[in-house]
């Protein structure tokens, strides 16, 4: 099941893709099953059975499909409860810092007002001097858990998304606050869709490359985190509770901006992000003036 939440005339709500290019509205699939679809994304995710009817719903029957480029997409999960991202989580980005990988990992969470659609526009702020990206993999919770181990995580997560964790270095180093240099309107651009964990099979195995105006800036793969992502959802979940719609980002790899070698590349308005994951999606995201 590939999710993908969209907007025409002010007016959101969110459908199923059955191309690459082509998804049929929520409130199709209801008139196909007979059962009222939560409006609600979040509510939808742990209902294994109604997604059950959904999916053959899609499958077996012909019904109206709606082009992705006559609708403004939004944030998979427009209101989560939490974003959650994580620092310092890939061996070559600890590398590349010359510093040894820590045991544990360092979490920020970003307000939800730093979401913004898969082809929105980035605005720098006008305080913002150095303004950096960060291509991850999106974990989406897709049941409520607490203290759960790692062998029983994964059966937690609804699927997976991208999102690049926009970064404001200036403001992250100068004072330390990494949620106030993270936490910027449109710094968490994500999406196209959110795709259900059994589309995406093995989260720990997945390619995923950050380009800057067709540069390629990070090339990678979800292998090299440190903390896999039935790891994360476990160690996360001793410290909060987890609940449907809830967002990890899950680190980034080498290849930032800052960390670049003469001297850092920061971005600047006209230039042009793209973040693509393997078996996922691509986002595309240009920098603007604020």
């Amino acid at each position: 099941m590939r999710i993908v939440s969209y907007s025409v005339d002010d007016e959101r709500d969110y459908g199923f893709m059955v191309s690459k290019t082509e998804f049929v509205p929520r409130s199709f699939v209801e008139g196909v099953i007979g059962l009222s679809i939560p409006r609600d994304v979040k509510m939808l995710l742990p209902d294994d059975e109604l997604k059950g009817l959904i999916d053959a719903a899609i499958a077996g029957v012909d019904v109206e499909r709606i082009s992705i480029y006559s609708v403004h997409l939004d944030p998979p999960i427009p209101d989560p409860g939490k974003i959650i991202c994580l620092g310092l989580n890939y061996v070559d980005l600890a590398d590349e810092l010359g510093v040894e990988p820590p045991n544990g990992f360092p979490i920020t969470l970003k307000p939800n007002t730093a979401m913004t659609g898969p082809f929105d526009p980035i605005v720098k702020p006008k305080i913002v001097q150095q303004l950096d990206y960060e291509g991850e993999l999106a974990v989406v919770i897709g049941r409520r858990c607490k203290n759960i181990g790692e062998d029983e995580a994964l059966s937690c997560v609804f699927g997976y998304m991208v999102l690049n964790d926009v970064s404001a270095r200036d403001i992250q180093f100068g004072d330390g606050q990494w949620t106030r240099g993270k936490g910027f309107d449109s710094f968490a651009p994500m999406g196209p869709y959110l795709v259900s964990a059994d589309e995406v099979g093995d989260p720990n195995d997945l390619k995923i490359v950050t380009r800057v105006n067709k540069e390629v800036r990070q090339k990678s793969s979800t292998s090299k985190m440190i903390h896999g992502v039935s790891s994360i959802v476990s160690q996360l979940s001793t410290n909060m509770t987890l609940e449907p719609g809830d967002i990890i980002a899950t680190g980034t790899p080498a290849g930032v901006g800052y960390a670049m070698k003469p001297e850092p590349k920061f971005l600047k308005a006209g230039d042009i992000i793209e973040v693509w994951i393997e078996r996922i999606g691509l986002i595309r995201n240009e920098v603007v003036e604020e």
